[in-house]
């Protein structure tokens, strides 16, 4: 087995010394490796939630915008402590490997991910070089969608009761209609997330592809932490890793396999990002 493994480093290095583009698909696994919790299955978010999990309340309930019109204290309650710890937490060193080597690419880089922490553009990524498919916690939007555009987030303070994980008042609030504000994030059963922002992003994000096409460079996709129960980002990276001259690299500790048909343009390998991107970029 360590023999096989030493064999996908060395091919997925020699990748990285041919690529001409840098494609980085990231799930919640890349934000794991920061010291983020877990929310895989309910235990993990339960672990991280023990008030919520006295409730009895899972994740895909939990993350629903109902709750901002019938308890928006828990609503904010959750979605605040998520903001806070997004902002105290700092993104880990791979983030900063993948950034050096996509910035030295003639085609340089794009950032695709499910992730709402903002890391990326902590990180130092250009903002208009990353797509957030499932929104930003650090933008807002009305709850009741009554055409307020999106607003930052960057001078709101949510605070939050640790015992029971419910937000102190004053609760944020549309300055266009009053109504309690929430993030600008892709919530289960969402029918008024305002996609403006991340539309935007696309837009950017299809120019990018668009020219590294008509130029001919080589794509690499490194895809890392995007398991397969919500598949958006891993759909997204094998989409790209389609063409002829792109390559994938699939970074994951438990779900590290890769489609049949991307053949011996694919790779996967069985670690978390951190660890990968040490290895492959020394």
């Amino acid at each position: 087995m360590e023999g096989t493994e030493h064999k996908k480093n060395e091919l997925a290095r020699t990748w990285i010394g041919e690529a001409q583009a840098l494609l980085v698909c990231a799930g919640a696994g890349m934000g794991v490796d920061s010291g983020l919790p877990d929310f895989r299955g309910n235990e993990g978010f339960w672990k991280a939630y023990p008030p919520i999990r006295d409730r009895g309340i899972p994740f895909h309930q939990m993350a629903n915008p109902g709750w901002f019109e019938k308890d928006p204290r828990l609503a904010w309650g959750f979605y605040g402590h998520r903001l806070n710890l997004y902002r105290r937490t700092e993104p880990h060193e791979g983030f900063q490997r993948l950034l050096a080597f996509g910035q030295g690419l003639p085609g340089e880089y794009f950032a695709f991910t499910s992730n709402v922490d903002g890391h990326f553009q902590k990180a130092g990524f250009e903002s208009r070089r990353v797509l957030e498919c499932h929104g930003s916690i650090n933008r807002m939007q009305c709850s009741k969608s009554c055409g307020q555009e999106l607003w930052s987030a960057g001078d709101l303070r949510i605070s939050v009761d640790e015992e029971n994980f419910m937000a102190d008042e004053p609760l944020p609030r549309c300055p266009a209609c009053g109504a309690v504000a929430r993030p600008n994030i892709l919530m289960f059963g969402d029918w008024l997330w305002d996609e403006r922002a991340s539309g935007a992003q696309r837009r950017e994000y299809e120019i990018w592809l668009k020219a590294i096409g008509q130029a001919d460079l080589r794509l690499l996709v490194i895809e890392i932490g995007a398991g397969t129960a919500i598949p958006s980002v891993r759909a997204q990276s094998e989409h790209q890793a389609s063409p002829e001259r792109a390559r994938l690299i699939r970074i994951n500790p438990r779900e590290a396999q890769v489609p049949s048909y991307l053949g011996e343009r694919a790779l996967g390998i069985e670690m978390g990002g951190v660890e990968a991107l040490g290895h492959l970029f020394p």
